[in-house]
């Protein structure tokens, strides 16, 4: 599901945009069209680019065009990391790194693209067949999310790396249960990697109220995934980024019915970052580097082993010699 970020999500040049603790602000998402299906972009925008270090976020579904199938070929990352999180259907993801892993719902995927590294997205390759375990494989819609985490200067020209989390902690809410898909919520902590202070969790309610605990230093901010929940009776549904801003210590959420919500958060990124396509970098030459790299099928990205055919683009808009 990843990108392309373009100048109809964000300008093409760096921004940093932190809130101190301010009432619930509800932000429309893009609709766009990734792989052959409608997802709602909720981040990049250009009133609000980040959210800690979280710095993409595409709601996926449930699918309808495509019978529900999503397919993105070979494409190129650098200085971020994908997270993928599904609620219905199934993906396999290919990268440059040898891996080939079949994510299911309840199952986090998480790449890092560090100085480089290129992967593909595919369901077609799963309908009618059976894993190498012999489960079978369904073709049911998907549904889901897909994000990405800038990293930070530490880290984002080290090596490409992925992990695969089939079990993730889970903590009882009031009124649910919290599923830790990165960082930590009371006592429950998640394996994946972590390059900045951040969290991730998905929070699965019922009907009724639950105060959920955040962390005062850092931003937060709401997405509805199935259901409706209200924040000091502000309605919250799909489609929608509910941005609380920094300085809360908790947040009551009351859910008009069953619900799934993405509650994301993290330190302000210290540094502003610089997006186009799917590269996040701090300058344009950084970014036409990479670009070049992957156009002239250099080794920084590794081939991919995927039947479908890797995406070239044109160059960034800040240059017009790279196809």
């Amino acid at each position: 599901m990843s990108g392309p970020v373009s100048t109809s999500d964000v300008p093409a040049v760096p921004v940093s945009d932190v809130a101190e603790h301010c009432p619930v602000e509800v932000l429309a998402a893009r609709h766009a069209e990734v792989g052959g299906i409608d997802v709602r972009r909720l981040l990049p925008r250009r009133d609000r680019r980040m959210l800690g270090a979280w710095c993409f976020v595409d709601h996926m579904g449930p699918a309808s065009s495509h019978h529900g199938r999503l397919d993105v070929g070979p494409h190129p990352h650098i200085g971020l990391q994908t997270v993928t999180w599904l609620l219905d259907g199934e993906l396999l993801h290919r990268d440059g790194l040898g891996s080939e892993q079949l994510i299911r719902p309840g199952q986090l995927n998480l790449m890092t693209a560090g100085r480089g590294v290129a992967h593909a997205e595919e369901s077609s390759a799963l309908t009618g067949g059976a894993d190498r375990a012999g489960t079978s494989r369904t073709s049911r819609p998907l549904h889901g999310v897909q994000l990405w985490v800038a990293q930070p200067s530490t880290t984002r020209d080290g090596d490409p790396a992925f992990e695969h989390h089939d079990q993730l902690p889970q903590v009882a809410l009031d009124a649910g249960v919290a599923t830790v898909l990165v960082g930590e919520l009371l006592s429950a902590r998640s394996p994946a990697r972590r390059d900045t202070d951040h969290i991730g969790v998905e929070l699965s309610l019922t009907t009724g109220r639950s105060i959920v605990p955040l962390v005062s230093g850092f931003e937060h901010g709401l997405v509805v995934l199935d259901g409706a929940v209200s924040i000091g009776g502000t309605r919250l549904e799909p489609g929608h980024l509910g941005y609380l801003g920094i300085g809360r210590d908790e947040v009551p959420l009351d859910a008009l019915q069953r619900s799934r919500v993405l509650l994301l958060g993290g330190v302000p990124f210290p540094e502003p970052i610089l997006m186009w396509w799917n590269y996040v970098a701090r300058t344009r030459d950084e970014i036409t580097a990479a670009h070049r790299d992957w156009t002239l099928r250099r080794p920084r990205f590794a081939p991919v082993a995927s039947p479908l055919e890797r995406i070239d683009v044109s160059g960034p808009p800040w240059t017009n010699d790279l196809g």
